[in-house]
Parts: C-alpha cells; structure tokens; sequence
C-alpha cells in the first residue's frame, strides 16, 4: 500500500504551490515575519507604556502604535521615485532588512538604558516608512513567480498567514512577557524580518523566474493608470472604506466588553481568537475553490460582515455575538487575497508594483483613521451603538457598491 504524502491531503488548488519550489521556500518566511508582527501588536504598546513618563503613556502609545504603520503611506510617496526601479523580490528584501536593523535597535538602546520615547517612536516609524513597498514587493512576487489560476489560491495561504498571526503573535507574547521585557520581542520581530530577507535573498540567486527591473518608463505612469482605471479605483475606493468602518470596531468592542458586560480581558480575548480562527479558516476555504466571480463574491463580504455586527446592538447574550464575530472573521477572512488577485488580474504586470505601493499606502490611513473616530463616537453612542452602526453602515456600503457594479456591468 503506498502512503499518501502530506501534499497529496491538500486540497487540489494547494497541491502546484507547495510543488512550486521557490513559492514552498517563501511561505515560512513570511509566515515567520507575520508572527513576529503579530507578537509586536503586544510588545509595541506594552513598551510604551513601561517607558513613558508618568501621566503621559495614552499620549506614548498612541505615538507608538502610529509610528509602527502610519509613516509607510510618507514613505510611498517619498521614495517612489526610486523604489519603483527596484524589483519585486529587492523591494521585500530592503524593505525587510530596513525593520530588522531598526527594530534590532530598539533592544539595544533598552539594554544601554537610553530607550526614550522619542528614540523609540523615531526607530518604530523608521521601521515603517516602507511598508507599502515591501508589501506591494510581496504580492507583485507571488503574481511574478506564479501563473493567473494559481495566485487567488497563493494570495489565500499568505493572507492566512497573516490572519493566524493575529492569533498566535499576542497570545505568545502575553506569555513570554513574564519572562522578558517587551523590549526583547520586539528584538525577535526584528531577528524574523532578518531571516525573511535572508530567505528571499537567497531564492534569487538560483534562477527560475527572471527578477528583471520593473520597466522605469512605464512606472512613473503607474498612478497615473490606478486613476484611469474605473475598476481599479473602484476596488480601491471599497477596501478604503471597509478598513474604515471596521476602524472602530477595534475600539468599540473592548469597551462593550468592559463597560456593558462588565468583562475582563479574558472574554476580549476570547473574541479576537474566535476571529482570528474563523480568518484563516475563511481565507483557506476561498483558496481552495478553482474559480469565483472575484467582484461578486467580494461584495458578499462587505454586507456579510456588516450584517455581522448588527446583533451588538440587540442586548442578544454574550453567546450570540462570539458566533457572529467566528462568523464573522470566516467571512471577513478571504478579503485580502480577494482584493489583491483582483489587482493582479486587472493590472499590467510592468506597473503593478507601483500600483501596488500606491494601493498599500491610500489604505495605511482607512482603519487608523477609523480607529480615531471611534472613541468620539462610542463617548456619544455607546460602544453598542458603535458596533451595530459600523455594521449597519457596512451593509449600506456593500449594497451602494453592488449597484455601481451592476450597472458598470451593464454597460461594459
């Protein structure tokens, strides 16, 4: 009797990427720098909050939690002019050593004791400033290494990455901060940014899919074309404002558990965990479907998890809501790998690392800029009220969206 190989138990849409020798190499390392990002959610705040002066650690970790993300939409701008020259699987490489040697610094000047707050801010948004870069750099590789029928299921396994990070990294650093000051997990983000530069650095130098320059000529024209591009901007304009409405949700939701629950951090926990399981589990369940009407079935998800939100604003039992938020992430999961293979299907391939960056970049600010508005609101409304209006303004946004669609369509 032959024993079936590991690959052999995937589903059949996986079984070509984990063939595909330089893709089956790319996968831990990115998979390891996620978790890295996912232990930094913890360790960024928390630093901050060590090192702050008395009376001003919201102030701080604010400044913190900015400057680990807000800087790279500064920096897509600012550097396009030469970053567009560089290749895909370049961009991902400096973009990577750029946060392993700043975030590197950050345990260092805590160990020589001169760990400031404006040090630490300044290192946190040096870290950052070319996060759309590197990002564009990561999926404009996959779409360079792999054919069209194979990237929804590549961008799948890499949002899911993404996504179990959101499991792993905090719980692991929760544990691990008992032991070690947060200083030192910022210091293995760093070390797991390093060995994903190694790793890409590495599958360049052995041939396969040419690494050629994006065309220079044509790049500078690249957001030029993602203005011309109805469909483009179209996609672009609906991530912006789902990541903007699911803004407050991450501040409303700890207040619903500690204000109208009257809840610990156990049960807040307890909802990001059920989230981040029904994400991965979303995100591979679309990755392993042959082929999906990529415009419709994204649509679905802007009113599905609107519609997940809704029951927050009903008084229905704690029970309830954790299933609509499992719901929810399961829905939620397969957005990104929707949206990017929707960019890389519609955009010629001498452009779509800018066009990329660009994209990376307008959307640094949706969920931060969310984020803001939603202690105002939840002061005015209730978090309740934040949660099931953020819900209700989803569903509005996705039907609004599916009428432009169809009409769109009707007239191509």
């Amino acid at each position: 009797m032959t024993l079936l190989s590991p690959a052999r138990l995937l589903p059949r849409s996986y079984q070509p990427l984990f063939a595909h020798v330089e893709f089956r190499r790319l996968l831990p390392a990115l998979a390891v720098s996620d978790l890295g990002d996912g232990m930094s959610m913890v360790a960024v705040a928390w630093l901050a909050v060590v090192i702050a002066p008395e009376g001003q650690a919201g102030f701080v970790v604010g400044a913190a939690v900015a400057a680990y993300t807000l800087p790279g939409a500064v920096g897509a701008l600012v550097f396009g002019r030469w970053l567009r020259r560089l290749a895909p699987r370049r961009l991902l490489v400096v973009d990577s050593w750029l946060r392993a040697v700043m975030l590197g610094c950050v345990p260092v000047a805590w160990v020589a004791g001169v760990l400031h707050p404006v040090l630490y801010v300044a290192l946190l948004a040096g870290s950052s400033v070319l996060h759309a870069w590197g990002g564009a750099g990561r999926y404009s590789l996959i779409s360079q290494l792999l054919p069209p029928e194979r990237r929804l299921a590549a961008n799948a396994l890499v949002s899911s990455s993404t996504s179990a990070s959101i499991i792993a990294g905090p719980a692991l650093a929760g544990l691990l901060v008992t032991f070690v000051a947060p200083a030192w997990l910022i210091g293995v983000d760093a070390v797991s940014f390093a060995v994903l530069a190694v790793q890409v650095g590495r599958s360049g130098a052995g041939g396969g899919v040419a690494d050629a320059p994006v065309d220079a000529g044509r790049a500078r024209d690249g957001l030029r074309l993602l203005r011309g591009q109805p469909e483009l901007m179209g996609v672009l304009a609906l991530t912006w404002l789902f990541n903007f409405l699911y803004g407050p949700v991450e501040v409303a939701l700890p207040l619903h558990v500690t204000d109208d629950l009257s809840a610990g951090g156990g049960l807040l926990g307890l909802y990001w965990m059920l989230f981040g399981v029904g994400a991965v589990l979303g995100a591979l369940a679309v990755g392993a479907l042959r082929r999906l009407p990529l415009w419709p079935v994204t649509l679905g998800i802007v009113v599905g998890w609107g519609a997940m939100l809704l029951p927050f604003g009903l008084g229905v039992p704690v029970g309830v809501t954790l299933l609509c938020f499992a719901l929810g992430g399961v829905i939620y999961g397969p957005f990104t790998a929707l949206s990017f293979t929707l960019f890389q299907e519609r955009t010629p391939a001498a452009w779509l690392t800018t066009v990329l960056a660009a994209r990376g970049a307008a959307l640094l600010t949706a969920a931060p800029v969310g984020t803001a508005l939603g202690g105002p609101l939840t002061a005015a409304v209730g978090a309740r009220g934040v949660l099931a209006g953020s819900g209700g303004v989803t569903v509005l946004l996705g039907v609004a969206a599916c009428g432009v669609w169809l009409r769109g369509k009707r007239k191509r």
